[in-house]
C-alpha cells in the first residue's frame, strides 16, 4: 500500500515525503528490483544501481515508465570510488533516507572446482559492497540525524553450506560488518539492519554460476530455490525486508528456513556443521576431489546454460514457478 507523502519534519521512520530518497544497490533484477518497487510504492524517490547499464535501464523502465520517480546509475559495489560517486549522486536528488545493499553473486559447486577468483569476486560484491555503501552513506545520515541502512545477507551467512562456500564466506563477512555497524550507530538516529532471508523464489537459479558437474549442480540448486514449501515468494520476502529496514530493526530473519538456521545454528553449531557434512555427501562430486583450492581459472557456467546441459523435462516442470518468477523479476 502506498504511504501518503508527509513533510520531513513530521515523517516517521516508516513514512516518506516527496524529497526523500531511497538508494538500492543491486536493483537491476530479482530481489533488489522488488525492494526498489516496494520503496517506490511507499512514496520514496528511488535511485537504483547495478553494474550493467542495459539491464539497469530495463529495470528503471519496468519500475517507472515515466522516469519521474526512478533514477538509475551504473556502479560497482566492490569499487569504493564508484560507490562514493553513487551516494553523492543520490544525495543530490533529495534527503537520502534509506540505503539498501542487495547486490550479490551465487557460485554453486564443490570447493575442489573453485578458485581464488571465485572467492575474490564474492567478497568484493557481498562483503566489500556493504562496507563501501555504508561508509559512503553514514556521514550524511549522521549529519541529518536520521537514516536507515539495510544489508541483505542470507541464511548462508549464518550457516555455511557445502557447494556454496565463496557465497557463504562473503555473507558471513556482511553479517559481522552490519551487526557491528548497528552497534556503533546506536543513539545517532541512524540504524543498520542485518537482513537474513531464507530460500526465495526470485528466479536466481537462471543467473547463478555453476562449476564442477554443472548439470547436476544446477538440478539440486534449482529445485531448492523454486519448489513450494522450500522457497518463499520473493515479493513477500522483499516487503518484509523493506519493513524491517524502515523500522530500524537490528536483525531480521525472513522466512522459516532463515529463522531455523539462525536459532539452531547458534545453539548447536557442531551439530549444524555435521548436518551440513551429511548434506554434502548427497551433492554431486567432481573427479578432482583434492583439498586445495586452485588458483587457475575454472570454467563457470551460467544457470541458463546449465539448464540446457541438464535437459531434464521433469526438472523444468518442477521449477516452473521459479521460471515465472525469473521472467517477472527480469532474471532471464
Amino acid at each position: 500500500m502506498t504511504v501518503a507523502p508527509s513533510s520531513p519534519s513530521s515523517s516517521s521512520p516508516g513514512s516518506a515525503s516527496s524529497d526523500r530518497v531511497a538508494l538500492v544497490v543491486g536493483a537491476s533484477r530479482g530481489l533488489g528490483l522488488l525492494m526498489a518497487r516496494d520503496l517506490l510504492e511507499q512514496g520514496y524517490r528511488v535511485v537504483i544501481a547495478a553494474r550493467n547499464d542495459q539491464t539497469l535501464r530495463a529495470a528503471a523502465a519496468d519500475l517507472d515508465p515515466s522516469g519521474a520517480r526512478v533514477l538509475h546509475r551504473v556502479a560497482d559495489a566492490g569499487d569504493p570510488e564508484s560507490i562514493a560517486d553513487l551516494v553523492a549522486f543520490a544525495e543530490r536528488q533529495g534527503s537520502l533516507d534509506v540505503v539498501v545493499h542487495v547486490a550479490g553473486i551465487i557460485q554453486v559447486g564443490p570447493l575442489a572446482a573453485m578458485n581464488r577468483g571465485h572467492f575474490r569476486e564474492a567478497i568484493d560484491i557481498m562483503t566489500w559492497g556493504p562496507i563501501n555503501v555504508a561508509l559512503a552513506a553514514v556521514p550524511g545520515m549522521r549529519a541529518r540525524g536520521h537514516g536507515r541502512i539495510g544489508i541483505v545477507t542470507s541464511l548462508g551467512g549464518k550457516v555455511s553450506a557445502p557447494h556454496l562456500v565463496p557465497y557463504s564466506t562473503a555473507k558471513f563477512g556482511a553479517v559481522g560488518f552490519t551487526q557491528g555497524l548497528a552497534a556503533e550507530l546506536a543513539g545517532t538516529g541512524v540504524t543498520a539492519t542485518t537482513l537474513v532471508p531464507g530460500l526465495m523464489r526470485t528466479g536466481s537459479h537462471l543467473q547463478a554460476q555453476f562449476v564442477g558437474d554443472v548439470a547436476k549442480e544446477y538440478r539440486w540448486f534449482a529445485l531448492s530455490a523454486t519448489l513450494p514449501f522450500i522457497a518463499m515468494t520473493a515479493e513477500r520476502a522483499a516487503h518484509k525486508m523493506v519493513a524491517a529496514t524502515l523500522a530500524g530493526k537490528p536483525v531480521a530473519a525472513i522466512g522459516v528456513s532463515a529463522q531455523a538456521a539462525t536459532r539452531f545454528g547458534g545453539l548447536a553449531p557442531s551439530i549444524t556443521v555435521r548436518g551440513m557434512g551429511i548434506f554434502a555427501r548427497l551433492l554431486p562430486r567432481t573427479a578432482d576431489s583434492g583439498p586445495h583450492v586452485r588458483s587457475d581459472d575454472a570454467t563457470t557456467v551460467k544457470g541458463q546454460d546449465a539448464r540446457r546441459r541438464l535437459a531434464s523435462p521433469l526438472v523444468n516442470a518442477l521449477t516452473g514457478l521459479g521460471d515465472r518468477a525469473a521472467k517477472k523479476n527480469l532474471e532471464r
